[in-house]
């Protein structure tokens, strides 16, 4: 469903989300008419406004927004399976930033199921005049610049998307979220401390993997390289979705262990 929005109130041009960036964005999921992974989403949500020093109303709890998105989403709009992807932003309303209250924004993005990959496979490559940090702040989804720069040079380029190297040269994120490489029995990832991004969609799925001996996954230093040497990459976005990697430069990947245990993942609920 395309450019279907709520807001908690009517949009004024002269806000902080337009003027600064000064939002937090955190995404939700919709799968088969139910609210799924709510509880680590909102908690996620919370963690992301503190980090920002945002005020968090006291009517913020889980409750307020499943019943929010079941009315105006799931009964109210009857999407059966999508990804919410909720802005919340600082007004200009208070003697100090701090106690400015705040207003939100959402839009959902329906698809056929979110825990499925992506039928489109994509084609990365890395980009290394652009940098993202490795901070506080870099692993919740605020206002990037380096995102921004990251998917027009993928555009002008004929890719999907770019690979973002943090300061000390080693893999952080895509522009769009985390990846996952796989060489032989191991599954690495990126550390958080080496500026991937905070996902309870990919966190969801390692802890399943875990529970049930299906892979052994490592958090690493990665270094630009290694990414050509993985057999399969899997690129999981709490705010697209799920896709396989099928190409980086001239290395092709395949996808069929990545397919097998997504698969498997889904199933479970």
């Amino acid at each position: 469903m395309e450019n279907t929005y709520f807001t908690s109130e009517e949009l004024e041009l002269k806000n902080r989300a337009f003027l600064s960036g000064d939002a937090v964005k955190v995404s939700f999921f919709i799968r088969n008419l139910k609210l799924i992974m709510d509880e680590e989403c909102y908690f996620f949500l919370m963690a992301s406004m503190r980090k920002m020093r945002l005020n968090i109303p006291l009517t913020y709890t889980l409750e307020f927004f499943q019943n929010l998105f079941n009315a105006k989403v799931i009964e109210g709009n009857n999407i059966q399976n999508g990804i919410i992807n909720f802005l919340v932003f600082r007004n200009s309303d208070g003697v100090t930033l701090s106690k400015s209250s705040v207003s939100y924004y959402f839009e959902v993005d329906e698809m056929d199921d979110v825990l499925s990959i992506n039928q489109r496979p994509l084609e990365l490559d890395l980009i290394k005049e652009i940098n993202v940090n490795n901070n506080l702040l870099s692993n919740i989804r605020v206002h990037c610049p380096e995102n921004i720069y990251g998917g027009i040079y993928a555009q002008e380029n004929d890719l999907d998307d770019v690979i973002l190297l943090n300061p000390n040269k080693r893999i952080a994120r895509a522009t769009i979220g985390n990846l996952l490489f796989l060489e032989g029995d191991v599954i690495k990832i990126p550390k958080q401390s080496e500026g991937a991004y905070i996902s309870p969609l990919l966190e969801n799925f390692v802890t399943y993997l875990h529970k049930n001996n299906l892979a052994d996954v490592q958090e690493h230093e990665i270094i630009a390289f290694e990414s050509q040497k993985a057999e399969e990459i899997l690129l999981i976005s709490d705010e697209k979705g799920i896709f396989s990697v099928k190409k980086i430069r001239n290395k092709t990947f395949g996808n069929s262990r990545f397919t097998e245990l997504v698969e498997s993942w889904k199933n479970s609920f």
